[in-house]
């Protein structure tokens, strides 16, 4: 039987069916996985004959689906766009506008280090979903990402090949015993960690049988993993490099990321500080990045507040988290009634770079919304806090995020909300071009 006729453009590595070749094992695991109990009395009820055929077909299946997707896939470099086609039965054509590119990420998964090959994450304007090249040899996912870098930075097209990737000038790196220390100092490792060990063993005694206390146990186990070795792992040997096209993190213990924040993208800072941190002047810097970029949007997982200063200063020039933190007000007394305890928490200020607000007692976090990324401003009021004559406003930015200042006077609030809305769009008028290396 002949190939399909193949597209047009380059081929991904050829390591890469054996990725997409899981594709139908998986989808008969997650058929079984809906009724367990009919799929061990089916297994039960073959012999041993029958199994080794059903295996004996369903790997070269499996095989021939991964190539088949793999003959399928390409993709090409035009002068206006990346164009990625995909699909087996299903064919799709993405149109990628290289003037529209906002972050073109590496990403090396263990076994694809192993390899020797990575895959590209492409963000664009307007769209959530990433699209993917994966996989690629890492020489030509690196020359690739350069190139269109180069041409979303309106290079000319017979240029950009030869410009290579950028160089870049590393700010800092975070050292392993401080992640490490940072992390047992979170009371969510320890929470998680408490709740996995007590309330499985509750369960078990009071249903008197295992699989419940199991059934609690996994997403239990799930949390104090994301929390604690999870993270350790993902955030093992973070650093942040400097270079014409953003600022570059790379970090992974056994899957190594390499993302790029873009100039211009990022609409806001969080700086959160756990209350262990806090004598040890410890900070976490976290980021809201429009069209994605960053996953998880951290810039810095735990450093010294003035590292986190000095590489904040990067990121959004002029910007002061010190001045920001002397502007806060602390809310009116009265607000005690609408949230006890924690009203002691909120806090709001404004500065002529940014509008800020902080929350929290055991772990705080200050945000900051440059004043030319604030997108609308709104106040909201509970019939609660109207009884006490107090307002919350809202400030929405660039990514798809809302910052709040909560429990502020009303007649504060509205002053605030017709302050800020000027603001913003003087911000706007002075706001520095977005594009890339400039």
């Amino acid at each position: 039987m002949a190939l399909p006729k193949r597209p047009e453009g380059k081929r991904l590595h050829p390591v890469t069916p054996w990725r997409r070749a899981w594709a139908p094992l998986a989808a008969l695991f997650a058929f079984a996985a809906q009724d367990p109990e009919r799929a061990r009395q089916g297994v039960e009820n073959l012999s041993v004959t029958w199994l080794l055929a059903g295996v004996a077909v369903l790997l070269p299946v499996a095989a021939a689906y991964g190539f088949l997707s793999w003959w399928m896939t390409s993709y090409l470099v035009t002068d206006t766009e990346l164009r990625i086609r995909t699909g087996l039965l299903f064919r799709r054509v993405a149109h990628i506008r290289l003037d529209r590119l906002q972050a073109i990420d590496v990403s090396r998964p263990l076994l694809a280090r192993i390899v020797g090959v990575a895959k590209l994450k492409l963000d664009v304007v307007g769209t959530d979903k990433k699209d993917e090249l994966a996989f690629l040899a890492e020489r030509e996912a690196v020359a690739l990402r350069a190139e269109l870098l180069a041409r979303a930075a309106g290079m000319a097209p017979e240029a950009a090949p030869e410009v290579g990737e950028a160089p870049a000038h590393e700010l800092v790196r975070v050292d392993t015993r401080m992640l490490l220390v940072s992390l047992l100092l979170l009371g969510t490792t320890w929470s998680a960690l408490i709740a996995a060990a007590v309330f499985p063993a509750l369960v078990w005694w009071a249903s008197g049988s295992p699989w419940p206390a199991l059934a609690v146990a996994v997403p239990l186990l799930g949390g104090v993993w994301q929390s604690g070795l999870g993270r350790f792992l993902t955030e093992f040997d973070w650093a942040v490099a400097e270079s014409p096209d953003g600022l570059r993190l790379d970090h992974g213990l056994l899957d190594r990321a390499h993302a790029t924040v873009p100039p211009g993208r990022v609409q806001a800072v969080r700086i959160v500080e756990p209350w262990l941190w806090r004598r040890r002047g410890w900070v976490r810097v976290e980021l809201d990045v429009a069209a994605g970029g960053n996953e998880g949007g951290v810039l810095l997982p735990v450093a010294e507040r003035e590292v986190a200063r000095g590489v904040l200063g990067r990121v959004l020039p002029g910007v002061d988290p010190d001045e920001a933190v002397a502007a806060l007000t602390p809310v009116p007394r009265r607000a005690r009634w609408v949230v006890p305890l924690w009203w002691r928490g909120y806090g709001h200020g404004v500065t002529e770079t940014v509008f800020a607000s902080r929350r929290g007692l055991v772990c705080r976090r200050l945000t900051l919304v440059p004043h030319a990324k604030v997108q609308s401003v709104r106040l909201s009021q509970g019939p609660w806090e109207r009884f006490h004559g107090l307002a919350n406003v809202h400030v929405d930015h660039g990514a798809n995020g809302t910052v709040a200042a909560r429990l502020r006077d009303a007649a504060e609030a509205r002053v605030v909300v017709a302050a800020q809305a000027e603001r913003s769009r003087t911000g706007r008028r002075e706001a520095r071009p977005e594009r890339w290396l400039t």
